[in-house]
C-alpha cells in the first residue's frame, strides 16, 4: 500500500502536468494572425497570457490571525469566450497556505491546485485601472498530519488590476475560500502580473 503522503505528491505532480500540458497544447500549433487586420487589431485586443505570482494573508478567524497565502498560476484568454458572461480567461493555479503556528511556513500546510476562469471588465473614466472576476474549482491538499487529506476547494475572487503598462501590472484581490471541510475564509492578496 503506498502511503498517503507519496500518492498525495505523485497526484499534485500528475495533475500539474496534465494541466501545463491541456494549457500550452494551443501554442504548439501555429496561431497566427492576419497580416491585413482592420481596425481589430492585436493592440486593441490586449494580450492573451499572463503570468501571475501573488503574496497574500489569510485572515483566520476567529481572531483574524494573519498567515501566508501564496499563490502562483497562469492564464490564457480564449476569443470564443468573450461574451460569456463568467468569464473569457482560463487560468490554472497552485497556492500554499500556512497553517501552524508562524506566518510563513510549517507542517501544517494546505496546497492547492485549480483550475479557474477570470473575467476582466473596464472601469468608467480611467484606463489605469480594471476589474475583475475569478471563480477557482481545485484540491485542497492538507499536509502536517499522519495522513495527507485530499478536499474539494471552491474560490471567488473580486479584484482590482493597476496597469504599468500592456505587460506589467500589479493585482489587488479579495477571495472567499470554501474548502468542504472548513467555513468560509478571506484571503487578501497584492501581486504581480506579467502579460504578453
Amino acid at each position: 500500500m503506498m502511503p498517503a503522503s507519496v500518492f498525495s505528491s505523485k497526484f499534485s505532480k500528475a495533475f500539474l502536468a496534465a494541466a501545463l500540458v491541456c494549457f500550452l497544447a494551443p501554442f504548439c500549433w501555429g496561431q497566427s494572425q492576419p497580416q491585413n487586420s482592420a481596425a481589430g487589431s492585436v493592440e486593441e485586443e490586449g494580450t492573451s497570457n499572463d503570468l501571475f505570482i501573488m503574496l497574500g494573508s489569510d485572515f483566520v478567524r476567529p481572531g483574524l490571525l494573519p498567515k501566508a497565502n501564496d499563490n502562483i498560476g497562469i492564464g490564457h484568454t480564449f476569443g470564443f469566450l468573450k461574451k460569456d458572461p463568467i468569464g473569457d480567461e482560463l487560468t490554472f493555479a497552485y497556492t500554499y497556505e500556512d497553517a501552524g503556528s508562524g506566518f510563513w511556513h510549517s507542517d501544517f500546510g494546505s496546497h492547492t491546485e485549480s483550475f479557474g476562469v477570470m473575467k476582466n471588465f473596464g472601469l468608467p473614466k480611467t484606463k489605469r485601472v480594471s476589474g475583475y472576476t475569478w471563480v477557482q474549482i481545485g484540491i485542497s491538499s492538507f499536509t502536517g498530519t499522519p495522513r495527507v487529506q485530499n478536499h474539494f476547494y471552491d474560490g471567488e475572487s473580486l479584484g482590482a488590476v493597476v496597469h504599468f503598462t500592456e505587460h506589467s501590472s500589479i493585482w489587488i484581490q479579495e477571495t472567499f475560500n470554501k474548502i468542504i471541510t472548513s467555513p468560509w475564509y478571506t484571503t487578501t492578496s497584492i501581486g504581480y502580473t506579467r502579460s504578453w
